[in-house]
């Protein structure tokens, strides 16, 4: 079985046939699953799939591109739900400076990424990071994260090899999904080669991220598997190996599910 760590399958793109989705999805292989929040809203139907099936757990929290969500209100609420026994993690949460170019909206991510990490301290859950164009700021605060004894994965990794490493000498995880398989993925391909598989989570990011040779279609985690037979030729191993490795790290990362 395939342990898939990061979908999103409450976003509008499986609207018209979530169930049945899901259902092939669970036939294919995969099993458990975790849904992750990017928004109040999308915590909320996170949270709903989580009590729909007993294989999907949810990770709750608010991505760097939505935290005019949050407040004192709202953050009260998602502390809230971190209570439930099938919350796994604190995520998806971290600094996106792709889109936000202006300083006063960094220094709001900068303070919410800070304040949700502060979250999953008090709860003792790990925490899954969206990083985007903003490598520095998140190094320097996974560092002081590390020391509080966070866990964490970095979530759709996209950094160099040598800073992939420097998340691992912290005892983070590297997310990995569909972009290994990309014609254009020779920082990440670097990236798994130079990386112990035993720190190498599989995800899909689902609806994004569809793995060559689905590329550019909607995006689902029956198409793991191309992910786990792109890191087996990378690291010459078996799928087999692959599959089981990467399913005990997310158990252990993950340790409530």
């Amino acid at each position: 079985m395939i342990f898939e760590t990061h979908a999103h399958y409450d976003d509008d793109r499986f609207k018209e046939d979530q169930d049945a989705t899901i259902k092939r999805v669970y036939e294919s292989g995969v099993n458990p699953i975790i849904n992750v929040g990017a928004s109040i809203d999308s915590t909320k139907t996170t949270l709903e799939l989580a009590r729909k099936y007993d294989f999907i757990y949810a990770a709750v929290g608010v991505h760097p591109s939505e935290i005019a969500d949050l407040n004192d209100e709202t953050f009260a609420w998602l502390k809230e739900r971190t209570a439930w026994e099938k919350t796994v993690a604190i995520g998806e949460i971290g600094l996106d400076y792709y889109w936000d170019k202006e300083p006063q909206v960094q220094e709001n991510q900068r303070y919410w990424f800070r304040r949700q990490l502060d979250l999953a301290k008090e709860t003792g859950l790990p925490v899954i990071i969206h990083s985007r164009d903003a490598a520095e700021d998140t190094m320097e605060i996974m560092k002081d994260a590390a020391k509080q004894d966070i866990p964490s994965v970095i979530h759709c990794y996209s950094y160099s090899p040598e800073m992939a490493k420097e998340f691992i000498k912290m005892g983070y995880y590297i997310g990995v999904g569909g972009v290994v398989t990309f014609k254009n993925a020779k920082k990440l391909v670097e990236t798994v080669a130079q990386i112990p598989l035993e720190r190498i989570l599989l995800e899909t990011d689902c609806p994004y991220m569809a793995p060559e040779p689905h590329r550019g279609t909607r995006n689902d985690s029956s198409n793991i598997p191309y992910v786990i037979a792109k890191i087996a030729d990378i690291k010459g191993v078996s799928p087999e190996e692959v599959e089981n490795i990467t399913r005990s790290n997310a158990f252990a990362l993950f340790s409530r599910v």
